[in-house]
């Protein structure tokens, strides 16, 4: 059984469609990434799956049941627009949005000091929240999401403002909480994070699915373009192989893409070693993130 069933679903606001016949599957045990630029229809589909929003059209389901309030104690949502009580202590702020999913009071208690210590924020406990930084109490803001062990989270934009440690220290959990058999929808601009984290993913652009699946067959799909070239001498060769483009360069090193239909690898070396030693000659697969831009540019160009 599908965690989420998405089926054909619309939703519109006035003139403009935010989502236009959507259809995806959220499997079980899996991280599922909702990506796309800003602006793209993310987080109205969130809102849908959520409830907070009506579908116009089409169906949703979890667990096999329609989407309905009944089911949101098991929703964990942590939604892009944080949202906490300024005057209310971390403690206090805990366990009431616990109770609200259905824990007691002593439990709620009990599993927020237990994340505020996982997360380094122990003695973050009897502090209101308004004297916290920002980082503080986004962190306070995700241990709320999480507090009541929902079967399946939904994470929208969730490292926005997290410095490098904090969210490498995010992304542990929530692979930690993969693991422990959670299901969750990761939605994010940044195709890195996806690549990370993801197994699956559904790229939305302008309300519509351009792209959707696995990221191993996904980037299988795409063809292997992309040279890492490390080198000592002369980058002359560039003059010759006027058709690569450029994706990072410095003084030894270069990363590059080429037209499969106009040069071929053996073409490229051969070409290449006329002017330098190379040390170093790595035919990868695209990245995520280069898959993004050429799917959404090559959409762009269609219109």
């Amino acid at each position: 059984m599908n965690v989420v069933d998405v089926q054909n679903v619309v939703k519109k606001f006035g003139e403009v469609t935010a989502s236009n016949n959507i259809t995806f599957n959220v499997g079980q045990d899996r991280i599922f990434g909702l990506i796309g630029p800003n602006g793209a229809g993310k987080t109205t589909m969130i809102r849908m799956i959520t409830n907070v929003l009506i579908p116009d059209e089409g169906s949703i389901s979890i667990f096999g049941e329609k989407i309905s309030y009944a089911l949101q104690n098991i929703i964990g949502y942590l939604p892009e627009e944080r949202g906490l009580y300024k005057k209310l202590k971390v403690i206090e702020q805990l366990a009431y949005f616990g109770q609200l999913k259905g824990m007691t009071r002593r439990n709620a208690i009990a599993e927020g000091r237990m994340w505020l210590a996982k997360l380094d924020a122990a003695d973050w406990a009897n502090k209101k929240i308004e004297e916290l930084s920002k980082g503080m109490q986004q962190k306070v803001q995700f241990i709320s999401t999480i507090l009541h062990k929902p079967k399946l989270l939904i994470l929208d934009e969730p490292f926005s403002g997290f410095d490098p440690i904090n969210t490498e220290l995010l992304k542990s959990i929530i692979l930690d909480l993969k693991k422990q058999g959670t299901s969750i929808i990761l939605s994010t601009h940044i195709m890195e994070q996806a690549e990370q984290m993801c197994d699956d993913i559904c790229l939305i652009n302008n309300g519509q699915i351009i792209l959707r699946g696995s990221i191993r067959d996904i980037k299988g799909d795409f063809s292997k373009d992309t040279v890492i070239l490390e080198f000592d001498g002369s980058d002359d060769f560039l003059n010759e192989l006027s058709g690569l483009k450029i994706i990072n360069k410095t003084t030894n090193r270069l990363e590059f893409r080429f037209n499969p239909n106009e040069l071929d690898a053996k073409t490229i070396l051969t070409t290449i070693m006329k002017y330098c030693n190379v040390y170093k000659f790595e035919i990868k697969e695209p990245s995520l993130h280069e898959i993004f831009i050429d799917v959404v540019s090559t959409e762009e160009d269609k219109k």
